[in-house]
């Protein structure tokens, strides 16, 4: 029996905690991470943290990561679920219509969907969070709020199939809640 397909969407600057946590997660949990991109290359990832007497965010260089497939190439029917990995990369990459694409077929389907960090803004841009309530990092609760979703403070937020966090610092609260809903997709249907 293979193992069921799940998405991680990445970009160049996509945040390296936000990233690696989950991947090797969905490993552990018995599902095959499927790292997708614009393209099917190697993307640079980051490190993000705000340093003692700043104000803004200050990025590091961190690992390097392969993509799988690229945004095009998808056929979301053949995934069980998508991770919105945060970053600077969603803000570049939520315009590309096949993630659109591939972003609607997860909420319409109701599939296990997960978002932290800036993630946020590629479901927001493809007027998936209507109605929706989500946690992001702060500083992008205007791309939610503006999109028609609720902004919640907190570490881990279900709402329905959708389970997202702030930022890295989340992972041990969101990923474990979005990772049972994976489970619970595989499960066959008791008659």
């Amino acid at each position: 029996m293979s193992q069921p397909k799940v998405l991680i969407v990445i970009g160049d600057a996509t945040e390296t905690l936000d990233t690696m946590y989950p991947y090797y997660r969905l490993i552990e949990a018995g599902f095959q991470p499927v790292v997708a991109a614009p393209e099917k290359r190697l993307y640079q990832l980051v490190m993000h943290e705000v340093k003692p007497g700043w104000t803004i965010t200050k990025e590091w260089e961190g690992y390097t990561l392969q993509a799988d497939v690229a945004f095009a190439d998808i056929d979301p029917e053949d995934y069980a679920g998508i991770l919105f990995s945060g970053g600077r990369a969603p803000e570049y990459i939520r315009y590309d219509e096949d993630l659109v694409r591939v972003t609607k077929h997860f909420f319409a389907e109701n599939k296990p969907i997960a978002s932290v960090c800036h993630g946020v803004e590629i479901p927001a841009y493809a007027d998936c969070v209507r109605g929706r309530r989500m946690a992001t990092v702060p500083k992008c609760k205007f791309d939610l709020e503006v999109c028609g979703g609720t902004f919640v403070n907190e570490p881990c937020v279900v709402d329905g199939n959708l389970v997202s966090g702030r930022t890295f610092h989340d992972n041990g609260h969101y990923i474990g809640a979005w990772i049972e809903l994976l489970q619970k997709a595989r499960q066959p249907v008791q008659a």
